[in-house]
């Protein structure tokens, strides 16, 4: 039973993770580092291309050519810091990009959680729940594991179980 259950699981994450890398790219025509780095953009204030990239798992050198890609699409900005050291910032259109990605990453999720009753849906919220909490342990960065989520849902009436194993771990 455990190996049916590991096996239905890897088979729905690979459909999942489909579905929502193929709605960025058809809505932004951006890859999935793209669309992370909007999103993680979007949740704060300026970063580095080192820590935009280290955010969303690239290096610094992949870093600096997705993000003159994204500047080239004029989704960000670059700003100078002190010495060497550059910020990037979204654009307006970049923010709109973010917003609108995050919007479709919503619906196309919340169609397939529309199958579940009200019941179910709140086991598997507690059920995914636990499995990023596990998950939070392998990674060991929340901005990594939630390059793509939408923060501000996430944490509706309930406590982010990612944030909460950060916190966790830190304590």
């Amino acid at each position: 039973m455990q190996a049916r259950t590991a096996n239905l699981l890897g088979a729905a994450a690979l459909a999942v993770t489909d579905r929502v890398l193929a709605d960025a790219h058809r809505k932004a025509g951006v890859s999935a580092s793209g669309a992370a780095a909007l999103v993680v953009a979007s949740a704060g204030s300026a970063l580095s291309v080192t820590e935009l990239g280290r955010r969303i798992g690239l290096s610094q050198s992949a870093a600096a050519r997705m993000v003159d890609s994204l500047e080239q699409r004029g989704f960000f900005a670059r700003r100078p810091r002190q010495g060497r050291e550059v910020t990037v910032e979204l654009t307006a259109e970049g923010r709109e990009m973010a917003h609108t990605l995050l919007e479709e990453r919503g619906a196309g999720l919340t169609g397939l959680i529309e199958e579940l009753s009200p019941r179910e849906q709140e086991q598997f919220a507690g059920l995914l729940g636990k499995l990023l909490t596990r998950l939070y342990q392998d990674v060991g960065s929340a901005d990594l594991l939630c390059r793509l989520c939408d923060r501000a849902s996430c944490t509706q009436g309930a406590v982010c179980p990612v944030g909460q194993a950060e916190r966790d771990r830190k304590s």
